[in-house]
């Protein structure tokens, strides 16, 4: 196999879909916690999401001068909805079960334990290769 061959896309490992008991308050009958599927994202499905959640904003003092600032919880929130596979977050029937009509409102209507939440996003973010928490890079760069 050539150098250049190895790079082909039929060579590479692909990652594979994974599941995750993102709140114990959904049980199976046994009263196991409900997995979801979770897949990993793209860089390019990433991108698109990053992109929708940066504002411009305004520098004090600088006019016509702005900053892009990345809206945390937005960006956490679609990275989820993004990344679930099962339960299917555009049903029609469980969102109106739980009174929302958005895949991230419907998350956080599922899994509304904060903590649990909490859980789950990190290991959304763990698991498409981020092994530092956003929220873990907002407190560096407050401190």
């Amino acid at each position: 196999m050539s150098a250049l061959t190895r790079f082909l896309r039929q060579n590479k490992i692909q990652k594979e879909n994974t599941k995750y008991a993102a709140t114990k308050s959904l049980v199976d009958e046994q009263g196991n916690p409900l997995y979801w599927v979770i897949k990993p994202l793209s860089t390019s499905e990433n991108d698109r999401i990053r992109d929708d959640c940066t504002v411009e904003v305004p520098l004090t003092g600088k006019p016509n001068l702005f900053r892009q600032k990345l809206l945390t919880s937005k960006y956490l929130s679609k990275m989820i909805a993004a990344s679930v596979v099962e339960p299917n977050l555009y049903d029609k029937e469980l969102q109106d079960s739980y009174g929302v009509i958005t895949p991230e409102e419907l998350v956080k209507a599922m899994v509304d334990d904060p903590g649990e939440y909490s859980k789950f996003a990190e290991f959304i973010q763990n698991f498409n290769g981020f092994n530092e928490t956003l929220d873990d890079k907002v407190e560096k760069a407050k401190n």
